[in-house]
C-alpha cells in the first residue's frame, strides 16, 4: 500500500473519483472532505454530527448516513469512538452538492421510528438506496438499528430487518440479487436474496437476522465493505487492521492489511482508470491508503466512474 495522506480526523466512506481525488467523510471533524491525488484536502461540508458512509446519488449529489455523533477516546495512540456525546440528537441520511457545499437533511425516521446511527449505504440501478443503521452505544445500554431501503427524492423509506445489532456495511452483488450486511460486534457477513428493489426474502435463520455467508473468528470485528468485480466481498475488518476479501461461497480469497497496524480500518473503496485501485482508510492513525487489487472493483451505480 501507498499513503495518500495523513492527519485525517477519523477517514470513513471514501468515494474514488475520475480526477484522482478521493470524496470520504471525516466523522470526528463532522465534514465532507476532498482528498486530492497529492494528498491535499479540501472541506466541502460541515455537517454536524457524524458524518459516516457515503454515496453518490442519481442527482450527482453525495448521500450521507449521518451517526449522530460520538464520544471519542485516545486508545493504545489510536482515536477510537467510545460511545455517544451529550449533545446527540438524531441520526439521519443528508444529501449534499457537490458544488456548493449545501446539504438537506433527507430522512430522520423510518415508518415512524427514529433513526439512531446510519452507517453505510449503497445504491441499486432503480436509484433507491440500502442503508444500516449501527444503533448507538451507551454505558449501560445498547439502542438497536436495522437495515432499510430507501427513495432518494425522501418520498418512501421502508424498514427491512429491524432489530438488527451493529448493523454496518452494506453491499450489493455484482447481479444486484444478493443484498449483504456487515455486522460488526458478531463478526458475521451476512446475506440477503433480493426479490425486487427494497424487497427482500425472509431469511432462513431461525433469528430472521440473516443468512450467515462468513463468521470471523477471534478479535475481528466488520466495519464497511465493498464489492469487487469478481463478486468477492472485501470487508473492512477491525482488530486484525485489514481489508479480507471474502467469496460469494463465504471463503476467505484474501487478506490485506495495512502498513502500519491499526485496529481501526473501517472501509474500503474501488477506482482508478481500470478501477483496480483501492482506496482504504486507516481511522485509528487517519490515514488514507490505496493499493492494486487484483481484479476490478465493481462500479457502483451513479458514481462518475460508472
Amino acid at each position: 500500500m501507498r499513503e495518500i495522506c495523513r492527519g485525517l480526523q477519523f477517514p470513513e466512506g471514501p468515494i474514488a473519483m475520475p480526477d484522482g481525488s478521493v470524496i470520504l467523510v471525516e466523522i470526528k471533524r463532522q465534514t465532507l472532505t476532498r482528498i486530492s491525488a497529492d494528498g491535499d484536502n479540501e472541506v466541502i461540508a460541515h455537517l454536524g454530527g457524524g458524518p459516516n458512509g457515503a454515496a453518490i446519488g442519481p442527482d450527482g449529489r453525495v448521500y450521507v448516513c449521518n451517526n449522530g455523533g460520538f464520544s471519542w477516546g485516545i486508545v493504545d495512540g489510536e482515536t477510537r469512538p467510545i460511545g455517544t456525546p451529550d449533545d446527540y440528537e438524531t441520526g439521519s441520511i443528508q444529501v449534499v452538492d457537490l458544488a456548493t457545499g449545501e446539504f438537506e437533511t433527507l430522512y430522520t425516521q423510518v415508518e415512524g421510528r427514529n433513526l439512531r446511527g446510519p452507517n453505510d449505504i449503497v445504491f441499486d440501478r432503480h436509484g433507491g438506496f440500502y442503508f444500516t443503521d449501527l444503533g448507538k452505544r451507551y454505558d449501560d445500554s445498547l439502542d438497536r438499528g436495522g437495515v432499510y431501503y430507501a427513495h432518494a427524492d425522501g418520498s418512501y423509506a421502508t424498514t427491512l430487518v429491524h432489530p438488527f445489532e451493529t448493523a454496518n456495511g452494506i453491499g450489493l452483488s455484482p447481479d444486484e440479487s444478493t443484498l449483504y450486511v456487515a455486522e460488526t460486534l458478531g463478526g458475521r457477513l451476512r446475506q440477503y436474496t433480493i426479490k425486487s428493489p427494497g424487497v427482500i426474502s425472509k431469511s432462513d435463520d431461525p433469528f430472521h437476522v440473516g443468512a450467515i455467508l462468513r463468521s470471523f473468528d477471534g478479535y475481528a470485528r466488520l466495519d464497511s465493505l465493498a464489492v469487487d468485480s469478481e463478486g468477492n466481498v472485501c470487508v473492512a475488518t477491525l482488530g486484525p487492521g485489514c481489508v479480507t476479501a471474502v467469496t460469494p461461497r463465504g471463503e476467505v480469497r484474501a487478506v490485506v492489511p495495512v502498513p502500519e497496524r491499526d485496529v481501526m480500518v473501517t472501509n474500503v473503496c474501488f477506482g482508478g482508470a481500470d478501477m483496480k485501485t483501492a482506496y482504504v482508510t486507516s481511522s485509528g492513525l487517519g490515514r488514507l491508503y490505496a493499493t492494486e487489487w487484483h481484479c476490478a472493483g465493481l462500479k457502483l451505480n451513479f458514481n462518475p466512474y460508472a
